[in-house]
C-alpha cells in the first residue's frame, strides 16, 4: 500500500527519534539534559501528526462530513497528547522536575482519550458500520473490559507495586491516573475493535491498512500507559527509559494511520 507524504515524513522522523533513544541507552545516559531534550524531541511526533491530520480532515470537508470529523477529533487527540509532552518537557528543563507525574502535563495526556473515542465513533458512522454496542454481546464486552482492566491494574499497581497498601493523602491523584490511563485505553480499543472490524469494506477496502494501523496503535497505547504507571510506582522509571521508546512508537503509528485516511490515496482493493 502507498503512503502519504506526511506519513512518510513522520516515519523518517520517528526513525531518527529511535536512533536518538538507542544512543542514550547504549551510552547509559540518565538524569541528564540530553534525556530531557529527547522527551521534547519525541513530543513533536504527535504534534506533527495532529496538525497534518487537520489538513487531511479538510480534504473530507472538515467538520461538515463524518470522515472529516473523525480525522479532526483523532488529530486533536494527538495534539492534546503532544501538548502534554511539551508540558512534561517544561517541567524537566525549566522547573527541574525529574518525573512530573502527576502534573499539569496529564491534562494533555488524559484529554487525548475522549478525543480519540469521539473520532472512532464518527468514523463508524462514516463507514456505515453497524454499531455493535447496540447488540447484547457488544454491551457486555464494553461493560466487562473496564472491570477486567481494573482488577488487573489493582493487582499489579497496588498488590504487587505497593505491597497492598495505599497512602491516600499523598498518592490519590497518581492512583487516579494509574487506573484512568489503561482503562481509558482499553475502552477506546474495545470501541475500535467493535466498530472497525465492520468497516473494512468501506470504499472498496481502500482504508483497511490505516484502520488496522490505528487498532495496533491503540493496543500498544494500553501496554505503554500501563508500563509507565507500573515503573513510576516501583521507582524504576527515568526520562529515556525504554517505555519512552514505546510512547513515540505509539504516536507515530497513530499519526501514520490517521494521515493515511486520505481520499486521494490509492489503497489496497
Amino acid at each position: 500500500m502507498s503512503a502519504t507524504k506526511e506519513s512518510k515524513i513522520i516515519f523518517f522522523y520517528f526513525i531518527l527519534v529511535a536512533i536518538w533513544w538507542l544512543v542514550l541507552y547504549l551510552l547509559n545516559i540518565k538524569y541528564n539534559v540530553h534525556n530531557y531534550l529527547y522527551q521534547f524531541g519525541f513530543g513533536l511526533i504527535p504534534l506533527l501528526g495532529g496538525f497534518s491530520g487537520f489538513f487531511k480532515s479538510k480534504k473530507w470537508g472538515f467538520l461538515h462530513s463524518k470522515v472529516g470529523s473523525a480525522i479532526f477529533f483523532m488529530s486533536a487527540g494527538l495534539i492534546s497528547w503532544g501538548l502534554g509532552q511539551m508540558a512534561w518537557s517544561f517541567y524537566n528543563i525549566v522547573l527541574k522536575v525529574e518525573v512530573p507525574y502527576p502534573s499539569f502535563a496529564d491534562v494533555g495526556y488524559i484529554g487525548a482519550v475522549p478525543l480519540w473515542a469521539i473520532g472512532i465513533v464518527y468514523l463508524s458512522k462514516a463507514t456505515g458500520a453497524r454499531f455493535s454496542l447496540k447488540k447484547l454481546h457488544g454491551k457486555i464486552f464494553l461493560f466487562l473490559i473496564p472491570i477486567i482492566a481494573s482488577i488487573i491494574s489493582y493487582y499489579l499497581l497496588i498488590v504487587v507495586a505497593r505491597g497492598g497498601s495505599i497512602d491516600l493523602n499523598s498518592q490519590i491523584l497518581k492512583l487516579f491516573f494509574d487506573f484512568a490511563y489503561p482503562i481509558g485505553d482499553l475502552i477506546i480499543l474495545t470501541l475500535a475493535l467493535l466498530i472497525y472490524g465492520l468497516s473494512f469494506n468501506y470504499l472498496g477496502g481502500r482504508f483497511k491498512f490505516p484502520i488496522i494501523t490505528l487498532i495496533v496503535g491503540f493496543i500498544l497505547m494500553y501496554i505503554t500507559d500501563f508500563t509507565f504507571s507500573y515503573t513510576t510506582t516501583v521507582g524504576t522509571y527515568y526520562n529515556g527509559h525504554w517505555v519512552d521508546l514505546l510512547f513515540p512508537t505509539v504516536m507515530a503509528i497513530l499519526a501514520f494511520g490517521i494521515n493515511n485516511l486520505d481520499p486521494e490515496l490509492e489503497g489496497d482493493k
